[in-house]
């Protein structure tokens, strides 16, 4: 298979460059490619201001992004239990594709375009339709910010009522502070995406006799959390409302994700698609864990509040049992206490 690219390369970085991956054009053979590359020549004014870019070419695909299937039609990747850095090129959260009679959806695409890209690979190794939406859980960039490659494609980037404004309001914090973590090469040709269809409460989707059910959630793990439910397979894709082996992260509301997580427990659910861990958690069996967390988080935090402790005190010590069930502890406990100390100090 043959696919084409264009050098892209960072106008204020000596030697940062990458071939990026023009969605659309891949062909059997490289002279197949070279014709739909000319026949209508791919508009790159999408990459303004990105950096600089070469004439495209057709070579041989590059890597695709490896996916387990978890359902007929369901394939997952499970991103590394990790922060971004170099070695892992900012890989680190789960996504997933649905395959339906007529097209394809995307749920979440990673935290750089070359994950978009590899998932556009993936996707084509298994089937030639086209790929209709990308869904986005919610704001975190590990989440939204391989979508771009899709949108050149002609989907639909589809999210919370309120995840536009979110992003708008921290894209620059999170380009930045990605393009450090991962690398400036990693990150290029990334950019923000931007959601065409929102969801201010439920809708479906029809990708050809299979129906996708999207929610809008309250406040929760974030303030823009949306899940997804595929009917055929009874698969949810929870995003960060589900973490497993992955500590959790709280960016919204403690009590409007247990009420969030409890809602979701109560449904009739086969099994669910995390954020994070997994790649499949049985249902409602797989909540547990986090429930348990939550649940600690805030007896804890309402203790060292009733106990007259200071936040600098408090965040030390809230939720310590839950250490050894959950990678990346300190790396989110500390955060997630602080939220909720700040939360309940107020009920």
């Amino acid at each position: 298979m043959f696919e084409a690219v264009v050098l892209m390369c960072l106008a204020t970085t000596e030697g940062q460059c990458r071939e990026v991956l023009l969605p659309g054009f891949e062909a059997v053979a490289q002279a197949k490619c070279e014709a739909a590359l000319a026949g209508q020549p791919p508009d790159l004014a999408a990459f303004a201001g990105l950096g600089t870019a070469s004439i495209p070419r057709c070579r041989p695909a590059g890597d695709a992004l490896e996916m387990v299937e978890v359902a007929e039609g369901v394939h997952v990747h499970r991103g590394h239990i990790e922060e971004p850095d170099e070695a892992n090129r900012g890989d680190v959260s789960n996504l997933a594709i649905v395959i339906g009679e007529a097209s394809v959806a995307v749920i979440d695409s990673g935290s750089a375009r070359w994950m978009g890209e590899a998932t556009w690979r993936a996707i084509r190794l298994r089937t030639d339709l086209q790929v209709s939406h990308v869904i986005l859980t919610h704001v975190h960039p590990d989440h939204v910010f391989g979508a771009s490659v899709f949108a050149e494609a002609g989907a639909e980037i589809v999210g919370h009522a309120r995840l536009p404004r979110a992003l708008a309001d921290r894209q620059a914090n999170y380009r930045e502070s990605l393009a450090r973590e991962i690398g400036p090469q990693a990150f290029l040709g990334t950019q923000v995406p931007r959601v065409t269809l929102t969801v201010e409460d439920e809708t479906a989707i029809d990708l050809g006799n299979r129906v996708l059910h999207l929610r809008a959630w309250p406040a929760a793990h974030s303030g823009t959390d949306l899940t997804v439910f595929d009917v055929q397979t009874g698969t949810l894709f929870a995003g960060d409302l589900v973490f497993d082996d992955h500590a959790p992260a709280l960016d919204g509301s403690l009590r409007g994700w247990q009420r969030v997580l409890e809602d979701l427990q109560g449904q009739d659910i086969r099994q669910v698609v995390p954020g994070h861990g997994g790649p499949s958690l049985p249902w409602p069996d797989g909540a547990e864990p986090l429930a348990r967390y939550l649940q600690i988080l805030a007896h804890d935090t309402r203790a060292a509040i009733d106990a007259g402790e200071r936040l600098g005190e408090a965040v030390t010590q809230i939720a310590e049992d839950e250490r050894p069930h959950w990678q990346l502890f300190d790396a989110h406990n500390p955060r997630n206490a602080t939220v909720a100390f700040t939360e309940l100090e107020w009920e």
